[in-house]
């Protein structure tokens, strides 16, 4: 069971972009990447909105995203957004296994 965490960072004049920029360049992203339990984290930027950029996070289960959340990165990565003045909406999914391939 996955958790699938999808975060929009919102900013003015292009800082949600730099925002996501300097996370790669830093090195945070590959860090993230890295720990235990991480499935995916990666950057995409809506084409109707270009002042937000989406972060999808898949987590293997609650007891990875936790020990996430209480790594020192996330002081880093709090530090980036307060940086870049950004608001986030969270929206979290919890993956499901369909066990019916007729399912449509």
């Amino acid at each position: 069971m996955s958790l699938i965490i999808n975060i929009y960072y919102t900013g003015k004049n292009g800082n949600a972009k730099k925002f996501a920029e300097e996370m790669v360049s830093s090195g945070l992203v590959d860090r993230v990447r890295a720990e235990e339990g991480n499935k995916r984290y990666e950057y995409f930027f809506p084409m109707d909105d270009k002042e937000t950029v989406l972060l999808i996070d898949i987590w293997e289960n609650q007891s990875a995203l936790d020990k996430h959340h209480k790594s020192p990165m996330m002081k880093e990565i709090s530090d980036l957004r307060e940086k870049y003045h950004l608001h986030m909406r969270v929206e979290q999914f919890v993956e499901r296994k369909q066990q019916n391939s007729n399912f449509k």
